[in-house]
Parts: C-alpha cells; sequence; structure tokens
C-alpha cells in the first residue's frame, strides 16, 4: 500500500486587528463573544510565543481578583466554539496563537520592518498601492485595554515611519501618486506629525502641484498654532521657500 502524505483540509484561519476585530475562517466571518475576541486579541498580538495562563488572565481582567481572573479566562476559552477554538493552542499551562493562522498585522508589521531596513533593496519590496493600504489601518480601535493601547502605539509609530519612508521611495521612483497616497496616509494617523506633512507637501512638490503643497502647508501650519500653540519649524518652512504669502508680523 502507498502512503500519501497528510493533507490539511481545514478551511484557513485567519484573524484581523488593523481597522477592527475580525475571525474569519475560510471566507466565512465568525461571530465571537467579547471576552473570547479580547482572548483571542490578545493571543494573536504575543505571536506564536507561548502566554502562560497566569499573564492572560492578569492582563485580560486586571481588576479582577487571581481566582477570578481565572475563572474568567476559562469562561472565555469554553464560550468559544470549536471553529474559534482552533485558533488556538491550549495547554493546562499557557495559550498561544495556532501555528497556521494567519494575522493581518504580523504582515503588515514585517512589510513595514523591510521598508525601514536600509538592506533590502526598493526594488525587492514590490511597493504598489495595495503596499499603502497595508500600513493605513489602526490597530484595534476604539479599544481602550491597556496591552492595547500600548501595542497600537508601538504599530503607529512604526508604520508612520514606514509610510514616511514610502512616499520617499515613490518620490524616488517618479510614482507621485503613490507618494501622495502615503504621505496622506501618515498625516491621518497623525495631523499634528511635521515629518509626516513634510514628506506630502515633498510629494506635492515633486509633481509640480505648488498650490496643494501651499494649501496643505498653511491647513498644518493653522491646526497646529490652534491646537497646540505652535509652528512650523523653520526646517518644513525651508521647503515652502518662495511659495509662502507674506503674513503680519512674519
Amino acid at each position: 500500500m502507498i502512503s500519501r502524505p497528510h493533507v490539511n483540509h481545514w478551511p484557513a484561519v485567519r484573524i484581523a486587528l488593523l481597522g477592527g476585530f475580525d475571525l474569519v475562517v475560510g471566507d466565512v466571518p465568525v461571530v465571537v463573544p467579547v471576552g473570547s475576541k479580547r482572548l483571542l486579541a490578545f493571543i494573536a498580538l504575543n505571536g506564536l510565543t507561548a502566554a502562560p495562563r497566569s499573564l492572560v488572565a492578569g492582563s485580560l481582567w486586571p481588576e479582577a481578583c487571581e481566582q477570578s481572573a481565572h475563572a474568567n479566562l476559562r469562561s472565555a476559552l469554553s464560550r468559544l466554539r470549536s471553529i474559534g477554538r482552533r485558533a488556538l493552542e491550549i495547554s493546562p499551562t499557557d495559550v498561544r496563537l495556532g501555528r497556521d493562522v494567519s494575522v493581518d498585522l504580523h504582515h503588515a508589521r514585517s512589510l513595514a520592518q523591510r521598508i525601514l531596513d536600509p538592506g533590502v533593496p526598493p526594488g525587492e519590496l514590490q511597493l504598489s498601492a495595495a503596499t499603502v493600504d497595508q500600513l493605513s489601518g489602526d490597530l484595534l480601535p476604539g479599544w481602550y485595554d491597556d496591552w492595547a493601547l500600548q501595542e497600537a502605539e508601538r504599530w503607529q509609530q512604526l508604520r508612520l515611519h514606514a509610510l514616511e519612508s514610502l512616499a520617499g521611495e515613490f518620490i524616488d521612483t517618479k510614482q507621485f501618486a503613490g507618494a501622495v497616497a502615503a504621505a496622506h496616509a501618515a498625516v491621518q494617523a497623525n495631523p499634528l506629525r511635521e515629518s509626516s506633512q513634510a514628506s506630502l507637501i515633498r510629494a506635492h512638490l515633486a509633481e509640480g502641484n505648488l498650490s496643494e503643497a501651499l494649501d496643505d502647508f498653511e491647513r498644518y501650519e493653522h491646526r497646529l498654532r490652534d491646537e497646540l500653540g505652535l509652528r512650523p519649524t523653520p526646517r518644513l518652512r525651508h521647503l515652502m521657500d518662495g511659495l509662502l504669502r507674506p503674513h503680519p508680523g512674519r
């Protein structure tokens, strides 16, 4: 008898954390109870690193006593239907992400790190409009758990640097639509971040759209003054040399 290799016929399991939480099995979204959703998100953020049950329980229910936190964890695990439990590997001591589970954040984070890696030639990245889309989603928007907010801030910083670098790469290759899209995504993520605004202005100037560059600069200048009482740095103003409209007291 000829032995045949084992073929896994289970549908793929995907967890989305960018733009909101989703659990998708095959192509079908799975409804998950709130407590179980938080559990899946926490484990997905850890990647393939096994998380001790005590850490999971204490992080997800920090205000509960240890006994209650562990009871909440057992409840969250039990309320995952069998199709949802496929996303996890569960042992008596820890919980980890299933080895075949795909998480959008992991792919986006890897992409951002490759964009920022000076050892990776831009030609190897196959940059496109889809690249901007992968870096445009907020991590778990509307979630206010400390662990979620900390990870959201780390992702925010990584993707902002990657989007700004991406805009520069697009400018260098004269892909101006991509440059504007990448810079716009960075500005939308943090409207008061000057380096993102500078990327957008450079993209407009490189394309020869002087009026758009001026409009964006003045919009940023007003917002910076109104919200923080600050003015753009000389470095940003230098980009606009010869374009700025005269203002009294300038």
